[in-house]
């Protein structure tokens, strides 16, 4: 994200203040038209005191005559490079400044020079802004003592008073508004620097809620969906009235049962903010629907079910934790009925020591009759889903105890100690 130039240097200038560092821009040797302005005014500003016989000094000063136009030209062309060198302009300006204290004097020339000292700390480098304030202020007051000192006379006072108002107060004018400056700068960095925090928050929240809605809706279609697909495919294939019509009972079933629930889902994402169209979400209470549907899609592939709730007395766990046990055991359900071999499905649950554990078998091997396709999302689902509660996931083949063939495992480890707020935390159905 760029950041605007500041103020004093748009509109063609000559050098851009970036953290109180002087940059040239496009166009180093073109003066600001501020400057030029500056320039010309304390130019015709002097011509016109010195023609009008206006002078600060003795006329009987070691430089008399149109020797004082010298300092003023001088000092008048420094308004120039005010901004693209300030350190420069400080130094030969108070050259300037001594010579005029030799000539007649000019008015002019010493005005142009107090902004000169104040361009020097405004635009300066940050170790000039804060040393040139403390060198002019040590200078008028050492001024003022040494000369009181020689002359014993109040004039002494005066002279460094008027060295105060010459050097002292433009540098800590320029100081000041310096530090406003950069103050402004910072301000605006904080405000670029927390709106795009903010984007990036809302960013990675429409991520979130996105990676949230497409678990629910694989979660809620491809169980039904799968089902349809192996009874359909059965039924094509055999030719079969019994079979046929068995199988049609399905797809009816479960295309009902799936429609319902998409329609409950688009309900609540067209009205969200309305709590009375909030469900609940699914929890292992349900557990036994569940498998009693699983066993009614997959009889016609030899899939048998079997619920072994370990769980004893930690029936009541947090929304989050029940709503990611319901989707694994749901998500492994629909997985095995479309890829497991004939034999028996496991379904395990235990709790030990604040953590819940969710474990699914199921016979590995090929598999005989039709196969609903998979695409590999379910299992990115349900490892996502144990992330968000810091748990462990794991699946795959491993041998049974005497090696004689091989099952399909999923693992779950769903911590309950505490009691998670993440996205899933009030999930739908």
């Amino acid at each position: 994200m760029q950041r605007p130039l500041p103020r004093d240097t748009e509109d063609g200038g000559g050098s851009a203040v970036l953290d109180g560092a002087v940059t040239t821009a496009a166009h180093p040797l073109r003066p600001h038209r501020d400057d030029v302005l500056l320039a010309v005014a304390g130019l015709v500003g002097g011509l016109v005191l010195w023609v009008a016989g206006v002078r600060t000094e003795d006329v009987r000063a070691p430089l008399p005559g149109a020797w004082v136009l010298v300092p003023l030209v001088v000092a008048s062309g420094l308004e120039l490079l005010r901004r693209t060198m300030p350190g420069t302009v400080v130094l030969v300006g108070t050259a300037a400044l001594i010579m005029n204290r030799f000539t007649t004097g000019n008015l002019a020339t010493i005005l142009v020079y107090t902004d000169l000292m104040y361009a020097g700390v405004l635009y300066g480098s940050p170790a000039a802004a804060r040393r040139i304030p403390w060198v002019t202020g040590l200078i008028t007051v050492a001024t003022a003592i040494g000369l009181t000192a020689w002359f014993q006379s109040p004039d002494g006072l005066l002279f460094g008073l008027a060295i105060g108002l010459v050097c002292f107060l433009p540098a800590a004018t320029g100081a000041q508004v310096r530090g406003h400056r950069d103050a402004a700068e910072a301000a605006g960095l904080r405000t670029e620097q927390i709106a795009l925090l903010a984007e990036m928050d809302r960013a990675q929240a429409v991520t979130a809620e996105r990676s949230r809605m497409a678990r629910e809706l694989h979660d809620l279609v491809a169980n039904h969906l799968s089902a349809i697909a192996i009874h359909s495919t059965a039924a094509l294939s055999l030719d079969d009235a019994r079979t046929t019509r068995e199988a049609l009972t399905v797809i009816r079933e479960n295309s009902v049962d799936g429609l319902a629930e998409m329609r409950r889902l688009i309900g609540l994402l067209r009205d969200g903010d309305d709590d009375r169209r909030s469900l609940p979400a699914p929890s292992l209470a349900a557990l036994d629907a569940l498998l009693e549907q699983a066993r009614t899609n997959g009889a016609s592939s030899g899939l048998v079910l079997t619920l072994d709730d370990g769980r004893g007395s930690a029936t009541a766990l947090p929304a989050p934790v029940e709503l990611a046990a319901y989707r694994i055991v749901q998500e492994s359900l629909t997985n095995a009925l479309k890829h497991a071999a004939p034999g028996t499905v496991g379904v395990e649950l235990g709790f030990r020591e604040d953590v819940l554990t969710v474990r699914v078998t199921s016979p590995y091997g090929t598999r005989p009759g039709p196969r609903a396709p998979g695409s590999g999302a379910g299992l990115v689902g349900m490892r996502e889903r144990a992330a968000l509660l810091d748990g462990g996931f794991e699946a795959g083949p491993v041998a049974t105890g005497d090696g004689s063939r091989e099952v399909w495992v999923v693992r779950a480890e769903l911590p309950v100690a505490r009691d998670p707020a993440g996205p899933e935390g009030s999930g739908t159905s």
